[in-house]
């Protein structure tokens, strides 16, 4: 999905031209409201949702799509949608790209004014592009990739969620149980907790893109992303290490050169990430 929004940013203006030439030449889309709209959604196979609302942006016709048609939204106030779009002339509004609620497809809407009234039309990101021959479509393996990134970012949760349970199990076991309160106690569920932390953020960055559209507005998204989770994982290394110098400094201070590798193996990943976010942002 990532890559559909870089490719219709890149390409915005020639594709905002060509939508706005079209449905000049095509006339007045009212005039077609006795054929419920055919004209327009076979001009445009991209066209997945079609209402007008009137001056106050007060919905007066029912939602139209290719197949059905919904009565339930009319009488709508979408007064909303007039922020969503930017105008382009006095004709025209179009929206940047977003998730539809009505359809859960990711979207631009066009707003176009006639007489008193306000058209609004919903296009899908993918199949206008596809339409534009500026990607090349294959629906099957789409919908396989969208379910098989579903299917790992739910079952990262879930792993988060078990590492969370292990946690506090593990540390209520240890008191109450074993009546075992020492630093192993304290420091396992901190480590557990931490590790369930950085799954599940990576978990939910996968289904925010490409499971479920959020933002992509930032171009240094995905060094923040490794930035991240980087982070939580040297928090974890570092409760780590720190046990381990606990543990070595009672028992036996000849091992104490284990745990300094292991701090200076902490100190180059967190110089290795600095570097990282320094050349991201260059």
């Amino acid at each position: 999905m990532k890559e559909f929004i870089e490719v219709y940013q890149e390409n915005q203006e020639d594709i905002e031209k060509f939508i706005m030439t079209t449905l000049r030449n095509n006339g007045s889309i009212l005039t077609e409201k006795a054929k419920n709209y055919k004209k327009t959604f076979q001009t445009f196979p991209s066209m997945e949702l079609l209402y007008i609302t009137d001056k106050d942006f007060n919905q007066t016709s029912p939602n139209i799509s290719r197949s059905k048609t919904d009565e339930s939204e009319v009488g709508k106030n979408r007064s909303y949608m007039s922020t969503k779009v930017m105008q382009k002339d006095e004709e025209f509004s179009i929206s940047t790209p977003y998730i539809s609620s009505a359809t859960g497809h990711t979207c631009i809407t066009v707003m176009k004014k006639e007489e008193d009234q306000y058209i609004f039309i919903d296009f899908t990101l993918s199949g206008l592009l596809g339409r534009l021959g500026l990607v090349e479509l294959n629906p099957a393996f789409n919908s396989f990739t969208q379910f098989f990134y579903k299917a790992v970012g739910f079952s990262l949760m879930a792993f988060a969620f078990f590492a969370i349970m292990y946690a506090l199990v593990g540390y209520a076991s240890s008191i109450l149980v074993e009546g075992n309160f020492s630093l192993d106690s304290l420091f396992k569920p901190i480590v557990a907790l931490t590790l369930g932390l950085a799954i599940f953020d990576l978990a939910k960055t996968i289904l925010e893109r490409e499971v479920f559209f959020k933002n992509y507005s930032k171009e240094d998204e995905d060094a923040n992303v490794l930035t991240k989770f980087s982070i939580a994982i040297i928090i974890a290394l570092s409760i780590e290490a720190l046990m381990v110098v606990f543990k070595i400094a009672l028992h036996d201070y000849s091992q104490m050169v284990h745990a300094l590798y292991l701090i200076l193996g902490i100190a180059l990943i967190i110089i290795s990430l600095g570097v990282y976010s320094f050349l991201s942002k260059k």
